[in-house]
């Protein structure tokens, strides 16, 4: 099997610091035989779009990206190409296969042994320190990226490779176990909308913090329990607090990009009840009551997307029809607006780009 690799191809470029993205329609593609033993060439068919891809974009965080910048982690495709003298494949010419945040782990370091691969002393980051999915063709590396079940939407299976893998992993984390109430913030959005469905699908119930009847509409129907609009509550802690049998829940997944969410979740959580911090404020700092997380025992813990294994249980849970993305499909060349989209809070569920338009 052979493909025609093109010399160029259509990427979404941030040019450098403060610059915004522009569509430019001759960007390098890789070739074959620039390939480094043990990577591959995928052509994209789709990629979705995350507020992570936003903060890089912007240089919030204390990450360097590569410049000039083509973002993306969450895309699906076809290997088209795998590097000579690549020993033991796990992947093969025309398979479809998901790339992730994390491009590249070494797989020997402490960290890579005991499963925290996006921890890798060597780690390369998508669309962050290398090229990512905002394009049409894309390096990564065989034994790092997600096969894709067949039958399995490849639009709706790249939110899963960075939203799904993230929030499935906090969950599976938490210490919550089935029976026990989790608390969602942001449950409407990209992330919290299938959080809601990876926690039901784990026996776990559901409170759904967001505002707004489409949110709420939706929450609902994927499976949460309860409802708390956080614009018409009074007292948010308390409101919580009440729809988990008056003691608040035992676990939260707090995917804000506000600090306000973490303190909240310290006040609202019962003794012995964990905080998932999974959100990344650019800047903020997390404060609260140091007291009160001693005496009611509060574990906090940090949950930075997924390993390769977490990457393939919730590929496999969202397929087997367990969890639905609900997204929007968009362009590739439409990645402007729904930057400002997300700037806004405009986006209900998860926007996925077609790679061909």
């Amino acid at each position: 099997m052979s493909y025609h690799i093109p010399k160029t191809q259509v990427a979404a470029v941030v040019p450098g610091r403060n610059q915004s993205v522009v569509i430019q329609h001759d960007f390098p593609v890789t070739q074959p035989s620039e390939l480094k033993p043990g990577q591959c060439l995928v052509k994209m068919i789709g990629t979705g779009v995350c507020h992570t891809d936003l903060h890089v974009s912007r240089w919030d965080w204390p990450i360097e990206p590569v410049t000039p910048l083509v973002g993306g982690h969450e895309g699906v495709g076809e290997v088209v190409a795998i590097a000579a003298h690549t020993e033991a494949s796990p992947v093969k010419l025309g398979q479809r296969v998901g790339i992730k945040w994390i491009a590249y782990s070494c797989g020997d370091c402490e960290q890579c042994r005991q499963g925290l691969e996006q921890n890798c002393v060597s780690a390369k980051l998508s669309g962050c320190t290398v090229n990512g999915t905002f394009s049409q063709y894309v390096v990564s590396w065989v034994h790092i990226v997600t096969p894709i079940p067949e039958g399995f939407d490849s639009f709706a299976a790249a939110s899963v490779l960075c939203a799904g893998v993230t929030v499935y992993r906090a969950l599976k984390y938490s210490d919550a176990r089935i029976g026990h109430w989790v608390v969602i913030p942001g449950a409407g959005g990209g992330l919290g909308h299938l959080a809601v469905q990876y926690a039901v699908a784990m026996g776990m119930r559901v409170v759904a913090i967001d505002t707004g009847a489409e949110k709420k509409k939706l929450c609902l129907e994927l499976g949460a329990e309860k409802w708390v609009d956080f614009k018409q509550t009074t007292n948010l802690v308390s409101a919580i607090k009440e729809a988990c049998d008056g003691l608040g829940p035992h676990a939260a997944v707090v995917t804000s990009p506000y600090s306000e969410g973490y303190t909240q979740a310290v006040d609202y959580l019962r003794p012995g009840g964990t905080l998932m911090a999974v959100g990344m404020p650019g800047d903020a700092k997390f404060e609260t009551s140091i007291f009160w997380t001693v005496v009611k025992n509060i574990s906090i813990k940090g949950s930075y997307v997924g390993n390769r294994q977490d990457s393939i249980e919730a590929i496999e849970i969202a397929a087997s029809g367990k969890v639905k993305v609900i997204y929007a499909l968009k362009g590739l060349s439409d990645l402007g607006q729904v930057y400002n989209d997300l700037q806004k809070g405009n986006v209900a569920g998860r926007i996925v780009l077609d790679s061909s338009k």
